[in-house]
């Protein structure tokens, strides 16, 4: 589990406990299963992406994304969330197109699925590494970013925090998740695509999606 996508997980300030569409999907998991569930926490997806061949978890919540498949197996897409960028105020920027030009520098959060899409596809603008999403707001408010990436439900909750700010038109791709399983347990990864898919047909991922109020995070039907 994460604490970096709040669509997914959050953490009850009183009692700790994990709650949001990920740990109805883990907890469903496990009962499943029949066996009990132990939340390993990370605070960050890349964390989570990194510790794969380290044998601390067997089963995640992430953005399915081209570079970590060479340590993780992915299921079908369960979610979409839009991603896109801010701007400085005076940004001369007008649209997502616009931002891929030469010198325009883009804050994004390390290891984040968008920042993986973004270094592998951007073809004149590049990217500024942070750490975490916090950690790429601070550095557009410094000023060192032309843009701040992210998606687009977490950029509008920060728009606060981003007093020189404002959301560019358009979106730069649609981040889906899915769940995964280390990459060397071909019969997990079998069983939690199936479980997915079961997950997807009978509205569960979109009733958890509505119990919960997430805005912006919409089940793949």
């Amino acid at each position: 589990m994460n604490l970096g996508n709040t669509l997914f997980t959050t953490r009850d300030p009183f009692t700790g406990e994990l709650r949001g569409v990920a740990a109805d999907l883990m907890h469903e998991l496990a009962s499943r299963l029949g066996v009990p569930l132990e939340f390993v926490v990370h605070a960050t997806p890349g964390e989570v992406a990194d510790a794969a061949g380290q044998g601390t978890w067997d089963v995640a919540v992430l953005a399915i994304e081209a570079a970590r498949a060479q340590t993780i197996a992915f299921s079908a897409a369960m979610t979409e969330i839009e991603a896109s960028y801010v701007v400085h105020q005076d940004s001369k920027l007008q649209s997502v197109e616009q931002v891929d030009t030469a010198g325009v520098r883009i804050s994004a959060a390390e290891k984040a699925g968008y920042q993986l899409f973004l270094t592998r596809t951007l073809r004149k603008a590049t990217v500024a590494l942070a750490k975490g999403f916090q950690g790429s707001i601070d550095l557009f408010n410094e000023r060192r970013a032309d843009a701040l990436a992210g998606l687009k439900p977490a950029l509008l909750d920060a728009m606060d925090s981003i007093p020189d700010g404002r959301m560019i038109e358009g979106l730069f791709m649609t981040v889906n998740h899915g769940m995964c399983t280390p990459r060397d347990r071909p019969v997990a990864t079998e069983y939690v695509k199936a479980f997915v898919m079961e997950m997807n047909a009978s509205g569960f991922v979109a009733r958890s999606i509505a119990r919960h109020g997430v805005q912006g995070l919409t089940a793949v039907k």
